[in-house]
Parts: C-alpha cells; sequence; structure tokens
C-alpha cells in the first residue's frame, strides 16, 4: 500500500475523520483498512437496520458523508489507506482562532482545547470575522470541529499542538 504524498486529511470533513478513526480503532492492528472498507462500514451505518437512536449515540452519520466518500474514493481510489484521511491537526480557520485564543492569554496557563471551545461559543469567530482574520464562511464548522478534536483528543489537551498553517 502506497501513502499518500500530500496530507489528505485537510480534504475531509471532522464527521467523516471521526467516522474513519472509529473505525480504524476497532480493526486489527496489522489489518489494512482502506477507502472501500470504509465505504461499506459507512453503507451499513445507513442501512435500515441502523436505528435513529443508534446514530445518535455513535456519531453523526448521514447520506452526505457517503457522498463526501465517494467523492474521495473517485478521487484517490478505493485502495487508499484510510488512516490517511484521518485529521490530526486543526483546520488554518480553527489554527487562526486557537492563535487569537493564544495571543489573548497569559503563557503561564496555555489554553486547551476547552478553553477554545470556549471562546468559539462566545462568540470570537464573529469577532474575528469583523476583523478580517477569518472569512465568513469560515466560521460555520468551527464548533463542530473543536468538538471532535476534543473528543479524540481529551479537553485538556493544550490547543497550540493542534495549530496548523498552510
Amino acid at each position: 500500500m502506497i501513502r499518500n504524498p500530500i496530507d489528505v486529511s485537510t480534504r475531509v470533513s471532522p464527521n467523516l475523520s471521526t467516522l474513519i478513526e472509529n473505525r480504524l480503532n476497532n480493526s486489527e492492528p496489522d489489518e489494512y483498512i482502506t477507502l472501500s472498507i470504509i465505504r461499506n462500514y459507512l453503507s451499513g451505518l445507513l442501512s435500515t437496520a441502523f436505528t435513529e437512536t443508534e446514530q445518535i449515540h455513535h456519531f453523526d452519520v448521514n447520506d452526505s458523508l457517503l457522498d463526501e466518500l465517494d467523492a474521495l474514493i473517485e478521487e484517490f481510489g478505493e485502495t487508499a489507506l484510510a488512516h490517511d484521511f484521518v485529521q490530526n491537526s486543526a483546520s488554518e480557520p480553527l489554527s487562526r482562532v486557537i492563535d487569537a485564543v493564544i495571543n489573548s492569554r497569559d503563557q503561564e496557563n496555555p489554553p486547551t482545547l476547552e478553553t477554545v471551545r470556549d471562546a468559539i461559543a462566545m462568540g470570537l469567530p464573529a469577532r474575528l470575522v469583523g476583523d478580517g482574520v477569518l472569512d465568513e464562511d469560515e466560521d460555520d464548522a468551527l464548533l463542530a470541529e473543536i468538538d471532535s478534536l476534543i473528543s479524540r483528543h481529551g479537553a485538556d489537551a493544550l490547543a497550540e499542538e493542534f495549530m496548523r498553517y498552510e
């Protein structure tokens, strides 16, 4: 199996990334999980046998994830390794939010992911849009993205460790 030479995880939504990571966490260590296997897994989750109650307790599973996954398969192939598509860092817009939180605090207490989430919930992205740091359409998915990072890495993880600049 050949790894993708570019960071394809930047092209994946937080929800799909979480779903892929969940499937990877439930696989054998020596098992190669491809996008095709993830598609079969997602199709099973979307089957009529999968109840609405189960969807609520696991993650937000919907047809748009299947569309997103199909687009990735079309671009990268069915045999692309799924772990390449798991996000382990913040998007550039979230990185700018993290940077703003870091610059507004004292250095003795670096912000955690929970601190950044609180700042987002209290309206920091709107202020950053007004300041020209974020575009209007960039603040829509920040809360979902930070929640995804928190669910995978914990609320107390240092936010600066997830910053990425493109």
